[in-house]
């Protein structure tokens, strides 16, 4: 079973739909003890990262998730990708998970004249093989929103989609721990092939 992670924060049904859809065990939950039995994790997550750490906070399920990051699959997406990391800096600093090494900044920061937020469709370039793209064509287009992207983590860094000057980080992951800033579950076949093989860790 995957536990899909609710703490008020995320596209938890759509999510859930697509893993149904591919004939998948998927539970929406705040229970701890749930977290614990499931065989994988996935950490969803939209809007402001000081704001969905403070409501993952109040869930009291972060030691939860570091306990079962340890021991099983986990994987965050979008802002769930991005809490994560060691810190963000959106509106201030807020601390992350720390599970990835690495930082969150504004998209416009470093990248020049882009236009933020990045929304829509962009090539996925695979820059280092993993079981995540078992399934995954390279270069195939995933659906991207986001003002903010993750930086100084190329040793974590699987996949990578150019805009604007940026190569901004699409992919990661560290040890049980995966993250995509990019919706997989909106993001057609592509994204379908990548929940499949996530199924499979």
């Amino acid at each position: 079973m995957t536990a899909i992670v609710d703490y008020g924060v995320g596209n938890l049904f759509s999510l859930q739909s697509s893993l149904r859809f591919l004939g998948l065990e998927a539970e929406v939950t705040c229970a701890a003890e749930r977290l614990r039995a499931a065989e994988r994790i996935i950490l969803p997550g939209v809007g402001a990262f000081g704001d969905a750490r403070a409501k993952l906070d109040a869930t009291g399920l972060v030691p939860v998730l570091l306990e079962e990051a340890e021991r099983k699959p986990l994987l965050g997406i979008c802002l769930g990708m991005q809490l994560l990391f060691d810190r963000s800096f959106e509106y201030g600093e807020h601390p992350g998970l720390g599970l990835v090494p690495g930082e969150v900044a504004f998209l416009g920061e470093d990248g020049g004249a882009v236009k933020v937020p990045h929304m829509g469709w962009n090539r996925l370039e695979i820059v280092r093989d993993d079981p995540l793209f078992k399934y995954f064509q390279n270069g195939a287009y995933v659906y991207y929103v986001h003002s903010f992207y993750a930086r100084n983590c190329r040793e974590s860094t699987l996949g990578t989609s150019r805009y604007g000057n940026l190569a901004v980080t699409g992919a990661v992951r560290r040890g049980n721990v995966w993250g995509t800033q990019f919706h997989p579950e909106k993001s057609g076949e592509a994204g379908l092939r990548l929940l499949r093989a996530f199924a499979e860790l």
